[in-house]
Protein backbone atom coordinates (compact mmCIF):
# COMPACT_ATOMS: atom_id res chain seq x y z
CA UNK A 1 0.00 0.00 0.00
CA UNK A 2 1.72 2.82 -1.32
CA UNK A 3 0.71 6.67 -1.08
CA UNK A 4 -0.44 8.64 1.91
CA UNK A 5 -3.06 6.46 4.63
CA UNK A 6 -5.17 10.07 5.04
CA UNK A 7 -6.60 9.78 1.58
CA UNK A 8 -7.54 6.23 1.93
CA UNK A 9 -9.27 7.32 5.24
CA UNK A 10 -11.08 9.97 4.21
CA UNK A 11 -12.09 7.75 1.21
CA UNK A 12 -13.60 5.28 2.70
CA UNK A 13 -14.92 7.90 5.66
CA UNK A 14 -16.91 9.83 2.38
CA UNK A 15 -18.22 6.72 0.61
CA UNK A 16 -19.47 5.27 4.30
CA UNK A 17 -21.41 8.43 4.76
CA UNK A 18 -22.78 9.26 1.21
CA UNK A 19 -24.41 5.65 1.32
CA UNK A 20 -26.22 6.93 4.25
CA UNK A 21 -26.75 10.03 2.95
CA UNK A 22 -28.10 10.22 -0.36
CA UNK A 23 -31.24 7.92 0.46
CA UNK A 24 -31.85 10.88 2.81
CA UNK A 25 -31.78 12.88 0.59
CA UNK A 26 -32.69 11.41 -2.54
CA UNK A 27 -35.95 9.51 -1.29
CA UNK A 28 -38.28 12.34 0.56
CA UNK A 29 -41.68 10.58 -0.21
CA UNK A 30 -42.81 7.11 1.21
CA UNK A 31 -42.18 4.38 -1.04
CA UNK A 32 -45.58 3.10 -2.54
CA UNK A 33 -44.11 0.78 -5.36
CA UNK A 34 -44.45 -2.92 -3.88
CA UNK A 35 -40.91 -4.30 -5.63
CA UNK A 36 -39.02 -1.79 -4.17
CA UNK A 37 -40.50 -2.05 -1.04
CA UNK A 38 -40.33 -6.05 -0.63
CA UNK A 39 -36.46 -5.31 -1.90
CA UNK A 40 -35.67 -2.82 1.23
CA UNK A 41 -37.87 -5.28 3.08
CA UNK A 42 -35.30 -8.44 2.40
CA UNK A 43 -32.10 -6.73 2.54
CA UNK A 44 -31.06 -7.25 5.88
CA UNK A 45 -31.95 -10.73 5.69
CA UNK A 46 -29.56 -11.34 2.74
CA UNK A 47 -26.87 -9.43 3.77
CA UNK A 48 -27.18 -11.64 7.30
CA UNK A 49 -27.21 -14.58 4.57
CA UNK A 50 -24.37 -13.91 2.81
CA UNK A 51 -22.10 -13.32 5.76
CA UNK A 52 -23.37 -16.23 7.60
CA UNK A 53 -23.09 -18.94 5.48
CA UNK A 54 -19.87 -19.06 4.30
CA UNK A 55 -18.92 -18.82 7.89
CA UNK A 56 -20.56 -21.79 8.87
CA UNK A 57 -18.64 -23.69 6.28
CA UNK A 58 -15.59 -22.46 6.67
CA UNK A 59 -15.59 -22.46 10.49
CA UNK A 60 -15.41 -26.29 10.78
CA UNK A 61 -12.11 -28.37 9.80
CA UNK A 62 -13.61 -29.85 6.73
CA UNK A 63 -16.29 -28.12 5.02
CA UNK A 64 -18.71 -31.33 4.28
CA UNK A 65 -19.37 -31.01 8.27
CA UNK A 66 -20.16 -27.60 8.00
CA UNK A 67 -22.64 -28.58 5.27
CA UNK A 68 -24.47 -31.34 7.42
CA UNK A 69 -24.66 -29.01 10.54
CA UNK A 70 -25.91 -26.58 8.38
CA UNK A 71 -28.60 -29.10 6.78
CA UNK A 72 -29.90 -30.50 9.89
CA UNK A 73 -29.76 -26.85 11.45
CA UNK A 74 -32.41 -25.62 8.65
CA UNK A 75 -34.34 -29.04 9.26
CA UNK A 76 -34.39 -28.82 13.07
CA UNK A 77 -35.21 -24.88 12.44
CA UNK A 78 -37.93 -26.00 10.31
CA UNK A 79 -39.52 -28.09 13.06
CA UNK A 80 -40.17 -25.37 15.32
CA UNK A 81 -36.99 -25.46 17.15
CA UNK A 82 -35.57 -22.19 19.14
CA UNK A 83 -32.18 -20.66 17.97
CA UNK A 84 -30.52 -22.65 21.23
CA UNK A 85 -31.60 -26.19 20.32
CA UNK A 86 -30.73 -25.50 17.01
CA UNK A 87 -27.13 -24.05 17.78
CA UNK A 88 -26.51 -26.75 19.99
CA UNK A 89 -27.36 -29.91 17.69
CA UNK A 90 -25.99 -28.28 15.24
CA UNK A 91 -22.60 -27.99 17.40
CA UNK A 92 -22.92 -31.59 18.79
CA UNK A 93 -23.37 -32.65 14.84
CA UNK A 94 -20.01 -30.98 13.95
CA UNK A 95 -18.49 -32.63 17.34
CA UNK A 96 -19.91 -36.31 16.31
CA UNK A 97 -18.81 -36.03 12.74
CA UNK A 98 -14.97 -34.39 12.80
CA UNK A 99 -14.57 -37.08 16.35
CA UNK A 100 -15.19 -39.98 14.24
CA UNK A 101 -15.01 -39.22 10.62
CA UNK A 102 -12.20 -36.74 9.84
Amino acid sequence: MSGNPWIYIFVAAFVSYLVRVLPLTLIRKPIHNRFVKSFLYYVPYVTLSVMTFPAIVQATQSPITGVIALVVGIVSAFFGLGLFPVACICCAVVFGLELFLV
